[in-house]
């Protein structure tokens, strides 16, 4: 019996608790804020304002967002100016509450439609954001009903203050109107370009004696290191020291013969036709000899690098025979890499219209565009492979450190179109269960998840082919905090605010 008394009292109480709430909800005018959003090209301002009425001081609480990065704009000095007509009153603040905030107090003393100017001085120059449209009331009752009017009420709205974002990788931007024609998504696989990789060669033949103690693929090497030597000292044939030395004597053979005929050819005892032929035999001796010498010495061939770069891959091993002119080893310079692509025979007819790619590279999220690379599309084949009945394209980038030679990249190969179509960036773009959303700001804190037809996507951008509109401003980085915003349950719609 106690217990049903109790529960009946509790009940009571609530329900005049509600009735109290009802009827002071009516009155409870004092809630009311202006909610005032401007953009310029550098600063978003978000303000937070008492309403506007003559003689009532208005306190206004202003967010203020550097476009370039999405964070709080911290030193600063900043004008508040409202304008009516031709009276006008400002306040100048030296420094925020806090970073990004800016709290302005300004008391109206005329009614009407007004302009807000904020005045922003920064090291880096002085800037203006406008915000026209602003209504100045006779009473604060008029100016706390009218703002009560303007104030958003959609339940399905996400709050995600701007402390919130500021504190992640946000932004927000309108869709683009672009040209965005077929995208051809495939894989291709990475190789040196040509002229990029240097095979060395054996001149002579010999055995093989590395002088680095041992040479293995992706070892970086200078141009001009001595990485191995070629020795023939100890082979019957092919010895180049014997070669070396037989070189030498007949040098020093021929120069001792030019100089006994530039002699005996003062007393005309030689004849100048025996002359020359001495002179063209010690040409041809020292030539000989200088050529041995430089690339040989008693120790045998001395094998360097032709160029500065890593190792690609070594064909021999310590102490083995090589022929003349057998591959030793190849030096990839890593500057230029070449990009070989399969494309299904499907896309031939879209081939020719080809103005460009982007390309990812495994494990990383970003897309880099054939311009960014310094890139280029070398050829599309005119017929198919015959292993694979695909049909090649090859295209030319330069190593930004992060390709791998024999490696795999992903490609989107983009068609040229005239057509025009709405596009947001691959990040805006969230999937649940099959479906694809955005969410869409109705104001710099508030956001609506919005379900969205994606087309074609070229890694960089996708085509929204149905659910938005030009004037739509989306969250294109850091939708996925907003998301998760939408998910908790105990979000204060007011955290972090200073009121």
């Amino acid at each position: 019996m106690y217990k049903k008394l109790s529960l009946f009292f509790l009940l009571v109480i609530s329900l005049f608790a509600c009735k109290r709430a009802g009827d002071s909800h009516d009155h409870a005018h004092d809630e009311a804020f202006l909610y005032l959003t401007a953009y310029s090209d550098d600063f978003e301002v978000f303000a937070e304002a008492a309403p506007f009425a003559v003689g009532q001081p208005s306190g206004i609480y202003a967010h203020f967002t550097r476009l370039a990065d999405f964070k709080p704009l911290e030193d600063a000095v900043i004008t508040m100016s409202l304008v009516v007509g031709r009276d006008g009153i400002k306040q100048t603040l030296e420094a925020p509450v806090r970073k990004g905030i800016y709290a302005f107090q300004l008391t109206p003393l005329v009614a009407g439609q007004a302009s807000v100017y904020f005045d922003v001085r920064t090291p880096d120059g002085e800037y203006r954001v406008n915000m026209p449209g602003v209504m100045v009331y006779d009473d604060a009752h008029n100016a706390i009903h009218a703002a009560e009017e303007q104030m958003t009420h959609d339940p399905n709205a996400v709050m995600f203050t701007k402390e919130q974002s500021w504190k992640v990788n946000f932004a927000t931007e309108f869709p683009s109107l672009e040209a965005f024609g077929q995208v051809i998504k495939t894989s291709a696989r990475v190789v040196p370009a040509q002229g990029d990789e240097v095979v060395v060669p054996a001149r002579a033949g010999g055995l093989v004696q590395f002088t680095t103690g041992s040479l293995v693929e992706g070892m970086p090497v200078a141009a001009g290191k001595t990485l191995m030597n070629i020795s023939s000292g100890n082979l019957a044939d092919q010895n180049m020291s014997v070669r070396l030395a037989e070189a030498r004597l007949t040098f020093e053979k021929a120069g001792a013969d030019l100089e006994r005929a530039e002699k005996l050819s003062v007393d005309q005892i030689v004849s100048e036709r025996e002359l020359l032929r001495a002179r063209t035999e010690f040409e041809n001796a020292r030539l000989v000899y200088e050529n041995l010498s430089r690339h040989f010495s008693q120790a045998g061939q001395s094998v360097s690098s032709p160029a500065s770069g890593v190792i690609r891959q070594v064909w021999v091993q310590q102490g083995q025979f090589v022929e003349t002119g057998e591959p030793l080893f190849s030096v990839l310079q890593n500057k230029r890499l070449l990009l070989h692509a399969d494309v299904p025979q499907k896309y031939f007819r879209d081939l020719p219209s080809l103005a460009g790619a982007n390309i990812r590279i495994p494990g990383q999220d970003e897309v880099l565009s054939l311009e960014q690379l310094g890139g280029r599309i070398l050829s599309v084949g005119q017929a198919a492979n015959k292993e694979n009945f695909q049909i090649p394209v090859h295209l030319e980038v330069s190593q930004v450190g992060d390709f791998l030679p024999g490696g795999f990249v992903e490609l989107f190969l983009l068609v040229q179109k005239d057509q025009e179509v709405i596009t947001l960036p691959v990040d805006a773009i969230l999937e649940e269960q099959g479906t694809y959303y955005v969410f869409v700001q109705l104001s710099p804190e508030q956001f609506v998840k919005r379900e969205v037809r994606a087309g074609a996507t070229d890694g960089l951008r996708t085509e929204i082919r149905e659910g938005l509109s030009l004037a739509d401003r989306v969250v294109t980085r850091g939708a996925v905090w907003v998301k998760l915003a939408q998910s908790s349950a105990a979000l204060d719609p007011h955290a972090g605010h200073v009121h």
